[in-house]
């Protein structure tokens, strides 16, 4: 049997008298005590809203993706997604190994056109523009 305990934090705030969706979702929130006073930006919050957002277009969202759409650092958005995840809130749908394998994929497409770049600048080879296919002189 296996048990897994977590802190549960709730917050008694005032219900907000205007509905929206952003209020709605700041107090459900805060109510739960995911965001505290030290996140003067509010990270926490803005990486939710997309969380959520992405959520009801059924799609998924890495680090990056996040980092992108809130203009915090990847670093930032991991340490929260590290407490929404502790919380609860935040699941991870795909394995490790499949972001991974598109996390070096994008590496591996940015050094191959540093290097169609570096062959171009030092007349190394020449590419066609459209196809990059080698072009003989």
């Amino acid at each position: 049997m296996i048990y897994e305990f977590r802190r549960v934090t709730l917050i008694k705030t005032r219900k907000p008298q205007k509905k929206d969706l952003n209020t709605d979702l700041q107090w459900f929130s805060e109510s739960l005590g995911l965001f505290s006073q030290r996140d003067k930006e509010r990270s926490c919050f803005r990486i939710f809203v997309e969380l959520v957002k992405a959520a009801r277009r059924r799609q998924l969202l890495s680090s990056d993706d996040l980092a992108e759409k809130t203009n915090l650092t990847r670093g930032t958005i991991i340490h929260h997604i590290s407490h929404l995840m502790e919380s609860g809130l935040v699941t991870q749908y795909e394995t490790l190994m499949e972001e991974l394998q598109r996390d070096l994929g994008r590496v591996f497409e940015d050094l191959k056109d540093m290097a169609q770049e570096l062959d171009d600048q030092l007349g190394l080879i020449k590419r066609d523009k459209k196809s990059s296919k080698v072009v003989s002189d």
